[in-house]
Formats: C-alpha cells, sequence, structure tokens
C-alpha cells in the first residue's frame, strides 16, 4: 500500500484505504490524520465523512464528530450521494438523540 501511496500521494481513495487500515490495527491517530488530510483537499471526497467521524465519536469527541457528520452531509447533498447521505444523516441522528 505505502508503494502504491508514493506514486499516488494525493490520491484520496488510497488515503482513505491507508485511513482504514490503521483504524484496524487501532492506529485512531493516523487515520484521523488521514481523513483530515483528505476531506481537507478532498471535501467532495464524500466517503471520508463518516469514518473520520466514527472515529471522533469513539475517542469522545462528540461535538466534532457532530460538525463533521454536518459537513458530511451538506457535502453529499451537493454530490447527488443520496445512500451517503442517508448513512451520515442516521449515524447524525443516532448520535444526537
Amino acid at each position: 500500500m505505502k508503494e502504491f501511496l508514493k506514486v499516488n500521494s494525493n490520491d484520496s481513495f488510497v488515503l482513505h484505504a491507508l485511513a482504514l487500515e490503521y483504524i484496524k490495527i487501532g492506529d485512531d491517530v493516523n487515520a484521523r490524520a488521514l481523513f483530515e488530510s483528505i476531506l481537507n483537499h478532498d471535501p467532495a471526497y464524500v466517503g471520508s465523512y463518516y469514518h473520520l467521524a466514527k472515529l471522533l465519536e469513539r475517542t469522545g469527541e462528540t461535538d466534532k464528530a457532530i460538525k463533521v457528520y454536518q459537513k458530511g452531509m451538506e457535502e453529499a447533498k451537493k454530490a447527488g450521494e443520496n445512500h451517503v447521505y442517508n448513512e451520515l444523516r442516521s449515524a447524525y441522528e443516532e448520535l444526537i438523540l
């Protein structure tokens, strides 16, 4: 994966996949950094909002998770990504209720 990343260092898909691998091994710090990097340079990469918000929930940063869900819903709606929007909305509502 890291070899592929050297060639495609700004590829959101590759970065997202690496962030998910970090989560699998319990490295929330690097996963968070990658998700935030993705969303800073590619806010339309809507798949990362859900995973970043879930990570923030898990680490007790509820207010930040809520903001990430809200931003993700906004971006998903703009992109016409209804499935992603609904997934984000469901997780958001579960968190705030």
